[in-house]
């Protein structure tokens, strides 16, 4: 065990001491790789702020064994260390409460290097070192376990102001300590339209609104407590220890309480606590449905249900939305805890509409939905999160507008309408079944040309093809091939006119290259990102995890090729590989490697071209 402990400590630091002030690091997860806007919003940010003692990274998830409990996460987590010590941690895209968070831990981090004022540590249960080291509050054990009847219980929840300043372990701590115990801990982060359920009889106060925008902006935990057996009332005892809801009120009467310690304001004032058993039972069966008595045996589902699995579904924003208020809709996806997967506009025929919808022909409402769907171009987005079928309708409401004007005012279909009172403006699958199908529709399976260019070494070559493979990519087709010159100046032909042409094609044909045929939805795309911009010295900049920022030498010797559009990638297959059919070459991540020899890809030929016909020459 002491040598994980090195191990891990090791890694940590490759992180925390990234730098001597203050760093954000973006943990983020290998299948879907950083968040794009939260990397311009880092740009953005230090470009407002131009502060160098600001500096933002980039982590995965995947490949740093101190970031394991990080990993089948979908919502991006953001790490922020002090001379390299770690004293915030915030989840979630929540724009500006990131850019909040990065504004207040520089100003403190300045009052420590300039006023000598002590530094404030924080905890993560991501960074905990050694197995064993579990949290002492998650109590979530596999089994069950039964309390009897005459234990109270109340809920609490430690609200997303506490969390994003990484407050909640040390809030546990002092839970424990006070002698309350834990009996269930759940991470959730709630949509608007469950924290408007959960706050319902506040719906009549002024700050009803704001108050569902703040319990909705980020990660809260939600804690079941119980005392011992033969003691008081858990609910008086855990109210007297949150103290006043109002924070100024809470410091100067109760300056121990936890909202005097934690809290801000009435609003951000860190904790929730039942009022009474009634209120307690109502939240219990809202965040944890299997929770029941023990009364003859039944189990107390202690550890609350199982957590939901990570899921994608596709989202439609229609024209009139897509023009009007697309960044408005993609803030507040982000601010529920999507992560946008994939992301496409596209200009829809009758004749696609006519197919996506096909159980809707039928309906009176389908003209008005067939002239909204073709009057302009299209988002589509495939989302991904824990649940995220039933989240994403739950944010949607009802589908006619006028009813989720009625029932649901707060739900993106009733906020975001267009010119018809029949049509809403956003669509969400009702299945994950469903779901699965029209991701295929609007993001069907790719197939791009990617090639690892002559000199590449044999260890960054099997890297490369490991990470290839680790994105999602199925590798149809692989062939080593040393191109003739003629075929060379064939497939850079393009570049025929450019002063770098002869050497180009000279180093093309210096040895031999790695042909690949990779498949996956949106393909193209996504390897170009993989390889990043073709001048490493611009990728170490702006793409530090691409491949050319690591592996490439420079400009010319960039380690990697790849088709710049799906006309062009269709293309340089056919050229490459002559007539084949794709479809039936899909393989294992086990056997994608492996040649056939009866395959005639495979045999040791390389390909000439000739009056636009693929003839072989052998080596």
């Amino acid at each position: 065990m002491a040598g994980k402990k090195k191990e891990v400590s090791l890694q940590v630091n490759e992180l925390s001491v990234c730098c001597v002030s203050l760093a954000v690091v973006d943990v983020y997860q290998q299948w879907c790789g950083p968040c794009r806007a939260v990397l311009s919003l880092f740009r953005k940010i230090k470009n407002e702020l131009g502060d160098d003692l600001l500096h933002f990274a980039i982590a995965e998830a995947d490949n740093i064994d101190a970031l394991e409990k990080y990993r089948g996460k979908c919502e991006p987590t953001f790490l922020f260390f002090a001379g390299g010590e770690l004293v915030a941690v915030l989840r979630g895209a929540n724009a500006p409460l990131l850019q909040r968070i990065i504004v207040e831990e520089l100003a403190k981090e300045k009052r420590v290097l300039e006023q000598g004022v002590k530094r404030i540590m924080v905890k993560d249960e991501g960074l905990v070192e050694e197995e064993q080291e579990e949290d002492a509050v998650a109590h979530q054990n596999d089994g069950d376990i039964l309390v009897p009847v005459n234990r109270s219980f109340t809920v609490a929840i430690i609200k997303p102001d506490a969390v994003a300043h990484g407050k909640t372990n040390e809030i546990i701590m002092k839970i424990q300590d006070a002698g309350f115990e834990i009996l269930a801990h759940e991470e959730r982060t709630l949509s608007e339209s469950e924290a408007q359920e959960f706050y319902h009889h506040k719906a009549a106060e002024p700050y009803f609104q704001e108050l569902v925008q703040f319990m909705s902006s980020g990660p809260s935990h939600v804690l079941v407590i119980s005392k011992p057996e033969g003691c008081d009332d858990v609910i008086p005892a855990w109210q007297e220890f949150l103290g006043p809801t109002d924070v100024e009120e809470a410091k100067r009467e109760h300056p121990e309480s936890l909202r005097a310690q934690y809290g801000s304001e009435t609003l951000f004032n860190a904790l929730h606590g039942s009022h009474d058993g009634e209120q307690a039972s109502r939240e219990l069966a809202f965040f944890f449905p299997s929770f029941r008595s023990a009364v003859s045996g039944e189990r107390l589902g202690l550890a609350g249900p199982e957590p939901e699995p990570v899921e994608r579904t596709l989202a439609l924003i229609r024209p009139d939305a897509a023009r009007e208020n697309r960044e408005e809709i993609l803030a507040r996806i982000h601010e529920a805890g999507f992560t946008v997967a994939m992301q496409k506009e596209v200009m829809l025929t009758e004749e696609q509409v006519r197919q996506f919808y096909s159980q809707h022909l039928d309906e009176d409402y389908f003209p008005a939905l067939l002239s909204s769907m073709t009057s302009g171009p299209v988002l589509a987005l495939a989302l991904a999160k824990q649940g995220a079928v039933k989240h994403w309708r739950n944010l949607l409401g009802p589908k006619n507008p006028t009813q989720a004007k009625e029932e649901q005012p707060m739900c993106l279909r009733a906020h975001f309408v267009g010119a018809s009172e029949c049509v809403n403006q956003l669509h969400g699958s009702v299945s994950l079944e469903e779901a699965e199908n029209e991701i295929s529709f609007f993001f069907p399976k790719e197939h791009t040309l990617a090639v690892i260019k002559p000199d590449t070494p044999e260890e960054h070559r099997e890297e490369i093809l490991k990470e290839i493979q680790a994105r999602g990519f199925t590798i149809s087709q692989l062939q080593e091939t040393v191109l003739s010159r003629e075929m060379a100046e064939e497939f850079y032909k393009e570049h025929q006119e450019k002063p770098f042409f002869s050497q180009l094609v000279d180093y093309m044909c210096r040895g031999p290259c790695t042909m690949l045929i990779l498949t996956k939805e949106n393909a193209v795309e996504e390897w170009r990102a993989m390889m990043g911009p073709t001048d490493p010295s611009k990728a170490k900049e702006t793409a530090p995890e691409s491949l050319r920022a690591r592996f490439a030498k420079d400009i010319l010797e960039n380690t990697v090729h790849g088709s710049s559009n799906k006309q062009h990638a269709q293309e340089k297959i056919h050229f490459v590989f002559g007539e084949i059919r794709l479809v039936c070459d899909v393989q294992t991540p086990e056997t994608s490697l492996v040649h056939t020899p009866a395959c005639p890809i495979c045999t040791p030929l390389v390909k000439g071209y000739k009056k636009n016909k693929l003839i072989e020459k052998q080596i």
